[in-house]
């Protein structure tokens, strides 16, 4: 192994379809693990921000844009790329999958979304990475509607309800989870209805951007368990 240490990026790119919280993948197509699933990413350009450097990787080897990106943790355990010592800044990012048709370029053969339940093996220690990402995301839940980036701009309480259960993979009491998340009044009730269920057409709702960071700035807390 060389003794130089190289920097990289790595993204755990959630989306959410079929009512089910998913992950983006790409298949590697250059060693190592050539042919296995790994998550996008790759190194830092001498002339690049890593928040550059994650969105390039990202348009370069899936053809998405990112509307959501946070930095996650930074993992450099020794050995964890066999090539030399790499040390990757990890992002977790939140997009529409629905927005975006998945294009593989440079070092990826493929790219795919996949039911963070039903996840391939993957490649180097991203296994560890989406962990720990899934943690933050459903810790993050508890106090910032992060989720919301994840729905389309017109939704149903009912997604909603849906979402959060699918993160959380757990239950929730959906009686007074609406009490409380419309108590805060960041969601605005839309005139819109949808009808492509059966039983009566369900009321439309759009989240208050600026009602939710005007709260925010003076200090109401979002919580929500």
């Amino acid at each position: 192994m060389s003794a130089e240490i190289s920097l990289a990026v790595d993204a755990v790119v959630f989306g959410y379809a079929e009512q089910q919280l998913q992950l983006l993948l790409i298949r590697r197509n250059i060693p190592p693990f050539a042919g296995q699933w790994a998550l996008p990413g790759g190194r830092v350009l001498p002339d690049e921000s890593l928040e550059a450097a994650v969105e390039r990787e990202l348009r370069e080897e899936t053809g998405v844009d990112i509307n959501y990106l946070e930095q996650l943790y930074t993992f450099g355990q020794p050995g964890r790329d066999p090539r030399n010592r790499v040390v990757s800044v990890a992002y977790f990012a939140l997009v529409n999958p629905k927005q975006f048709k998945l294009a593989a370029a440079t070092d990826a053969a493929d790219a795919h979304w996949f039911s963070c339940k039903e996840l391939p093996p993957l490649a180097f220690d991203h296994g560890q990475i989406v962990a720990y990402a899934l943690q933050r995301l459903r810790a993050k839940l508890s106090y910032e509607p992060v989720g919301l980036n994840l729905l389309n701009r017109d939704f149903l309480f009912s997604d909603l309800e849906k979402l959060y259960e699918s993160i959380l993979d757990r239950k929730i009491d959906r009686r007074n989870f609406r009490k409380k998340f419309l108590s805060f009044g960041i969601l605005t009730e839309t005139s819109l209805a949808h009808s492509g269920r059966k039983g009566r057409p369900g009321t439309l709702f759009r989240f208050d951007v600026e009602k939710f960071q005007a709260l925010k700035k003076a200090g109401i807390l979002f919580e929500i368990k």
